[in-house]
């Protein structure tokens, strides 16, 4: 495997990992019963999709095909939490708190693609850039979930 294939497998990884997340935020938009939750959410959807769209142009620019769809785990736990919000009335702080859980999950990703010495440089610093939107995206959930809880 190439450096070149080494990156792109890497960032195919994160642009399935940051589509979901987009789509999550999309999904907890239409479920947030506060507006001003919902204008977030769709605010970060947005900024995820900009993220997927820069990674996936990196991945372009190495001669891959880049990654234009989430995963099929995270599409299976949509579905259960789509379910299970049907089952039960969700209120804004079962939603921000899924959606904190979610910014763990990607922030880790992020993380790990860091710290991978196999990356080349450029592609580091593309998932560096990348990073500061998730770990910003990612700190005003978790401040947002202790803020709600909090009040509680």
């Amino acid at each position: 495997m190439t450096s070149t294939d080494h990156d792109i497998k890497v960032l195919n990884g994160l642009i399935e990992t940051t589509i979901d997340s987009a789509e999550g935020y999309s999904e907890a938009a239409k479920d947030a019963e506060n507006t001003r939750y919902a204008a977030l959410f769709q605010q970060r959807a947005a900024e995820r999709r900009q993220v997927a769209s820069r990674l996936q142009q990196q991945v372009a620019s190495l001669g891959g095909k880049p990654e234009d769809d989430g995963t099929v785990l995270a599409k299976a736990h949509r579905m259960f939490v789509e379910l299970r919000a049907k089952m039960s009335s969700k209120d804004d702080t079962a939603i921000v708190d899924e959606v904190e859980r979610g910014e763990d999950h990607i922030k880790h990703k992020y993380e790990d693609a860091l710290k991978d010495t196999d990356v080349s440089a450029g592609t580091g610093s593309v998932i560096n850039e990348a990073y500061a939107s998730v770990k910003s995206g990612h700190d005003q959930m978790r401040d947002l979930k202790h803020a709600l809880h909090a009040t509680k």
